[in-house]
């Protein structure tokens, strides 16, 4: 996909709705010195080239009982055959089931020795347990795992660097 070109402003808009995303387009206006029309056609511009991919609120797990943040190497079957019954790759039937753990918020295809960085989320090492023994370590094309759990966040941040 081609690269967005963005001036300052459209920068400047991005830092601020990364901040808030809350904020009106009025106050964002406000903020970067324009006009709310000539502001909010920037947003809707960015909004339509996907710059601007979505909305989200950002819950804080520890509150939701979700305490337990788990990062989860994950090694595939080398082999192309596909599971029985299955006309999908091992590696893309993994990547679909991933979509329906909720536990996983993330995944990222990787170079090096493991194929998968699953970022998991659990209330507690029973809930981890339960999701390794009964779903990822069940799935035919998982060779091995390697997790590690985070002790402390230091730095967790959803905004991008707008350099």
């Amino acid at each position: 996909m081609a690269r967005i070109k963005l001036d300052k402003i459209d920068r400047k808009i991005l830092s601020i709705l990364q901040s808030d995303g809350k904020l009106t387009n009025q106050e964002i206006a406000e903020r970067v010195n324009l006009s709310p029309s000539p502001c909010l056609r920037r947003i809707k511009n960015l909004e339509e080239t996907g710059v601007i991919r979505q909305y989200v609120a950002l819950l804080d797990p520890d509150k939701i009982g979700l305490g337990l943040l788990a990062y989860v190497n994950v090694r595939l079957e080398k082999h192309s055959d596909s599971p029985a019954g299955s006309t999908r790759s091992p590696r893309a039937d993994f990547a679909i089931s991933v979509e329906s753990w909720p536990e996983v918020v993330a995944c990222y295809a990787m170079t090096g020795e493991m194929d998968y960085l699953l970022r998991v989320h659990v209330g507690d090492m029973g809930h981890f347990s339960r999701f390794m023994m009964e779903t990822l370590l069940r799935h035919p094309a998982v060779l091995d795992v390697k997790s590690s759990f985070a002790l402390q966040r230091v730095k967790d941040t959803t905004a991008l660097p707008l350099v």
